[in-house]
């Protein structure tokens, strides 16, 4: 995935609201689209530029799950580095679904899925704010206007260990989790499902919620190695995943 040439087309007539972009990438195996001028952007350099996922693994993963999937660009590297894998992408903001569908739509591995990570299961509301489309968070409140933006839908909420039962999973290869600060209700209590996780790829969101910092180190014992690449940490069990030498 290293060194890789990729090349832009515009597809302005098909998205006439909001101009966007489709990707070609050397060693990709489907183009994919991006809105122009959007928070999609920065997203694309992280993943396919910097390379924020980019490690070692000690044999190549069966089960990942992609919480905090956006439109799936996370989902479509880990699919190519790892064509065997089975990937649960989760993402509950309608329009960032959409275009998570069409952009996997051609990767049999990839299984999108409408909700939001959270510690029950039920319904909950999705709040806009103002951070741009990878920026949405989840809150409990039933209010228009609460303590983290607009509300804008209603989703789904889903629980990690009934992920695992509703996809028949023994085990979580990588579970990876950027929800903007919704991991401060999910590793409230993990005992359901920590221990069948092999490595946990995570983005905190202290400034935008206090107390995921503290949520996530207490729900997440038990793994022997930990470092951070950008702004994501990662933690392994028994060297699962390592990090890729300088």
């Amino acid at each position: 995935m290293n060194d890789r040439k990729f090349s832009l087309s515009w597809d302005g007539k098909k998205h006439k609201k909001t101009p966007h972009v489709t990707i070609n990438i050397e060693g990709v195996k489907h183009p994919f689209v991006l809105r122009n001028n959007s928070s999609d952007v920065p997203t694309f350099k992280q993943v396919f530029i910097e390379k924020d996922y980019d490690f070692n693994v000690t044999k190549p993963p069966k089960v990942l799950i992609d919480a905090g999937a956006n439109i799936g660009l996370a989902s479509i590297y880990f699919s190519n580095k790892y064509p065997n894998v089975k990937i649960i992408a989760i993402e509950p903001e309608q329009s960032n679904f959409q275009l998570l569908q069409e952009n996997t739509e051609k990767y049999n591995n990839i299984i999108p899925v409408q909700a939001a990570l959270w510690n029950k299961n039920g319904k909950i509301n999705l709040v806009d704010p103002g951070l741009g489309h990878w920026g949405f968070m989840t809150d409990e409140k039933n209010s228009e206007e609460n303590s983290f933006g607009t509300q804008c839908h209603e989703v789904i909420s889903i629980t990690v260990d009934k992920i695992m039962n509703d996809y028949e999973l023994d085990k979580i290869d990588i579970l990876k989790i950027d929800i903007e600060g919704a991991e401060k209700e999910v590793f409230s209590d993990s005992s359901a499902w920590i221990l069948k996780t092999n490595s946990l790829i995570v983005e905190l969101h202290e400034c935008m919620k206090d107390g995921c910092n503290r949520s996530f180190y207490n729900g997440s014992n038990g793994f022997d190695s930990e470092w951070q690449h950008g702004e994501n940490i990662f933690l392994s069990r028994e060297g699962y995943l390592t990090k890729l030498s300088n």
